[in-house]
């Protein structure tokens, strides 16, 4: 073989080698992305000839059903804008979100592609298979009812296996709106359960709390100053009302919420502490839920768009360590951490899909409870736990509190500025010896406090889960 033919040759083997590696990547390796890609038109029109899978409550209340108009298939929503949010929507022209988006392959049938080829081979169109999820119709009715409108999010979960009973965001969203108009032109289309991005004001002392009784640094009987205009981090800083308390207890400091303790706490446990805990309970990570990476956020200290670790340079984790400085938290983080208490230290990932079913009405999958990680010792996880009970038996969460039934929680009221005064917040469990609720609630720009505004709203929605 002379040179010119091995040239030849070779070159036909490179051109063969690129063609194979584009194919190849549209076809196998980003046929995903290519299907999904809200600009990708041609799959999503192929979808409306199959009948798209139900998507079913708890309960088995029908939240998303797909109607035959003609040669095609269009979504129905029958329970308007109470589930618009964790549901989403499935339109033609503006693609689909949430569990619509995330569960597509399900829902559609595609999923099962030895399935597919089988109805493809006999002429057979394809049927999606149903999805079942965790939510309580009840309770999400009940966080509708008592958010009225307000700015805000209700997330509540089952402690020991991470399912989603209620996820509701203000005000709602009413899919059956999307194809009329964009979506981003329907009222309440941001997700504030799971992208709303808030300052935790005291509610974070939890973490706090958990670090420094896990630790072993402290334990709840340790007293430390709760003077007033402590420095931290060389500035003065005060507790609420400018409150001066002597020396007082880690449970009587959470009881009355007392700025001063908690920051040198965790001035004292330090930043490298500080992170552990807070990566063990998913902080500075995109939430661990089955819905699309679009609608989710993380939580943490931010500099910039991008949260980092509380080792950085640029925290003050004093402040931090109360809900101050740099911090952003979505609900569902903070009823995460509520979770991972009532759950004896063990954080279970959390999950809005209980099981698909085939059109033949076989389980094809069933979402066991996974441990996401043991963030604390149950030993801890029971001191923390009494130290939040205490705050609604006689602190600031009094008005958290349910008839006959202990309940473990922690108000927050973060100051955002005079045109958005508060940000408040209350997160629990209960009952709280035995957890079977875990929740987290917050109202934007209220001139109210968390035990005042959001912790009767937490109350409502773990008595509707709870049946009391």
């Amino acid at each position: 073989m002379n040179a010119s033919i091995a040239k030849l040759f070779g070159l036909s083997l490179l051109l063969f080698a690129i063609l194979i590696g584009f194919t190849s990547r549209w076809t196998v390796f980003e046929a995903d992305a290519l299907r999904d890609n809200p600009k990708n038109k041609r799959a999503i029109l192929e979808e409306q000839r199959i009948k798209r899978g139900t998507i079913y409550a708890a309960d088995g209340t029908v939240l998303a059903r797909s109607v035959k108009r003609g040669e095609v298939y269009v979504r129905r929503y029958p329970q308007g804008p109470l589930f618009g949010h964790p549901i989403g929507y499935y339109n033609v022209t503006y693609n689909k979100s949430e569990l619509e988006r995330s569960r597509n392959g399900d829902l559609a049938g595609t999923d099962d592609s030895i399935g597919s080829l089988i109805d493809q081979l006999s002429g057979t169109r394809p049927e999606g298979n149903d999805v079942h999820t965790t939510l309580d119709p009840k309770a999400q009715r009940v966080a509708r009812q008592r958010l009225a409108g307000q700015k805000g999010a209700v997330v509540a979960l089952d402690p020991q296996t991470g399912a989603v009973k209620a996820m509701y965001s203000s005000p709602g969203f009413d899919t059956r709106q999307v194809g009329r108009r964009a979506p981003s032109e329907v009222s309440g289309a941001f997700n504030r359960a799971t992208g709303g991005g808030y300052p935790p004001g005291s509610t974070f002392k939890v973490v706090t709390a958990i670090a420094a009784i896990d630790s072993g640094e402290y334990s709840p009987s340790d007293t430390v100053s709760g003077e007033n205009g402590k420095e931290i981090s060389g500035v003065p800083l005060n507790n609420f009302g400018g409150q001066d308390f002597g020396d007082i207890t880690l449970t009587e400091a959470l009881t009355k919420s007392v700025n001063t303790v908690w920051a040198e706490v965790a001035e004292k446990l330090g930043k490298g502490t500080m992170q552990k805990y807070m990566a063990r309970l998913g902080f500075g990570e995109d939430l661990a839920l089955d819905l699309p990476d679009a609608d989710k956020r993380a939580s943490g200290d931010y500099v910039g768009r991008k949260p980092v670790p509380a080792t950085d340079d640029a925290v003050d984790v004093g402040r931090m360590a109360i809900g101050q400085d740099k911090l952003l938290v979505t609900p569902t983080q903070m009823a995460m951490v509520a979770a991972a208490v009532a759950n004896d230290g063990r954080l279970m990932r959390p999950h809005i899909t209980d099981r698909i079913v085939d059109p033949d009405g076989r389980t094809v999958q069933d979402f066991e409870p996974e441990q996401m990680s043991r963030v604390m010792s149950a030993d801890s996880a029971r001191k923390v736990n009494e130290m939040m009970q205490n705050v609604v038996r006689e602190g600031t969460g009094t008005a958290g509190a349910l008839r006959g039934i202990d309940v473990a929680g922690k108000t927050g009221t973060a100051e955002v500025g005079r045109s958005c005064p508060n940000q408040a917040w209350f997160i629990g469990f209960a009952p709280a010896a035995n957890p079977k609720v875990a929740v987290a609630v917050t109202l934007e720009c209220t001139a109210g406090t968390g035990g005042v505004n959001a912790a009767p709203i937490a109350r409502d929605v773990m008595q509707a889960l709870l049946g009391n």
